[in-house]
């Protein structure tokens, strides 16, 4: 369609979804790798001869790098544009998925998830960068349920699929096909995306003309966006959510549940897939109640303490009955969705030219939960073995031992639903001169 007749209307919405889609795919192959190791902890195990101290170690790798990169992706977003990044995230996290699934070795397979980590970073941020851009304000909290959505479809590939298909052909051989669906992405990110819709003729819904903060450097931008007092709230409460979650169900959920509750681990891995499913299902619930109700803060401080309450459960009672078990850990999952709502909440608070930069430190709060957890946990959990192992040599640790560990979950969450009652509601407008300062 010719610029001329387009310039005068905003893009089709299949269009403009079908941009944000493309970026929501990288985050979705992130997420597959993000907790592919609670599937393969055997196999990596086995492979690799690593204690849970040390499998904990290399699942977080991914998640080290991931949360160095997310500043630099927001200010590189919002300096040059999602489309670019997202082509380098696909190119070279496609590389570390590669280097991972050939590694003859426990350091080549953490050279592999440190790559893997730092280049899939780039996925969130981009992705609401686009949606910011090619979306309705108003459909903007969807969008960021949505992309839950889409991660954890990739947890859920990362689940019995990956189970089932790592028995009939090997971890490596799934890892390769994987790397070879990135390289498929990139080529279509390139040939559809666009930064912005003026770039294929039609209104945007940001002013992308020259201003002031372009020629800001980007220690500048970083400092304007920590004086709003949402900022480091906002980063500081998902931890202990998102941490919550993967640390169970990204890793420590399957043995879990197969050494203290005597679960297969076909079943378990259901359970855990489960967790994501819900949680990932309720983020655009979570975004339409919002919408609603025009409130951020009060979903999501609601949401939070119910999410502590079914962990508690989890946690602190033995001997559930299975039930009871699934149900809270299903509930844990379903009220942990309102942690979107917080990056809508930060967007919100900052200038709009901030957008990517905001979205990138609250992001990096994300996965500080489960880069810290996920070891933490593992070395609680060797500190407490009794010397048990499984048949297959592997450690058996008792439910004393998962309780001290998991309890770090519950710590945190605390910490997450203080940060939230701190934090100022938005009541869903846009920052302004007036505001959330």
């Amino acid at each position: 369609m010719p610029a001329s007749s387009s310039a005068n209307r905003h893009a089709p919405a299949l269009l403009a979804w079908a941009v944000w889609s493309l970026g929501a795919g990288l985050f979705l192959l992130g997420f597959f790798h993000r907790v592919a190791p609670a599937v393969l902890h055997r196999e990596l195990s086995l492979d690799f001869g690593l204690s849970a101290a040390s499998l904990g170690s290399l699942s977080a790798l991914y998640f080290y790098s991931y949360v160095l990169m997310q500043i630099p992706t927001g200010l590189l977003a919002d300096r040059f544009g999602p489309r670019r990044l997202l082509m380098a995230g696909l190119v070279l996290s496609t590389l570390g998925a590669i280097i991972f699934a050939m590694a003859p070795s426990l350091f080549w397979a953490g050279v592999g998830r440190l790559l893997i980590g730092g280049f899939v970073a780039v996925g969130f941020v981009c992705t609401l960068k686009l949606a910011a851009h090619w979306l309705a304000p108003e459909r903007f909290a969807l969008a960021a349920g949505l992309l839950l959505v889409a991660g954890m479809t990739g947890a859920v590939f990362a689940g019995v699929p990956l189970h089932l298909a790592s028995g009939a052909f090997g971890w490596r051989a799934v890892t390769l096909v994987v790397a070879a669906v990135g390289i498929v992405l990139a080529v279509v990110v390139w040939w559809v995306v666009r930064d912005d819709p003026s770039d294929r003729g039609y209104l945007g819904y940001v002013n992308v003309g020259p201003a002031t903060a372009k020629r800001e450097s980007e220690w500048q931008r970083l400092r304007r966006v920590f004086r709003y007092r949402n900022t480091l709230l906002l980063a500081i409460a998902p931890g202990g959510i998102v941490g919550s979650i993967l640390a169970f169900s990204g890793l420590w959920g399957i043995p879990f549940l197969t050494h203290v509750y005597g679960m297969s681990s076909t079943a378990a891995a259901t359970v855990c897939s489960s967790i994501m499913l819900s949680w990932a299902f309720s983020g655009p619930l979570f975004g339409i109640i919002s919408e609603r109700i025009g409130l951020r803060r009060l979903p999501y401080l609601v949401g939070t303490c119910f999410a502590f309450v079914c962990w508690a459960v989890v946690i602190l009672v033995p001997d559930l009955p299975r039930g009871l078990l699934i149900g809270a850990l299903l509930g844990a999952g379903f009220f942990s969705g309102g942690m979107i709502l917080g990056f809508t909440q930060a967007k919100e608070s900052v200038p709009m030219n901030l957008a990517g930069t905001v979205s990138g430190v609250v992001n990096m709060g994300v996965m500080c939960g489960p880069m810290l957890l996920q070891p933490l946990i593992g070395w609680l959990l060797d500190r407490h073995w009794n010397g048990s192992v499984g048949v297959d040599v592997l450690r058996i640790y008792t439910f004393e031992g998962y309780r001290l560990g998991f309890s770090l979950m519950l710590v945190w969450l605390v910490v997450a639903i203080l940060s939230i009652a701190l934090s100022r509601e938005t009541h869903a407008e846009q920052y302004s001169d007036q505001e959330c300062k």
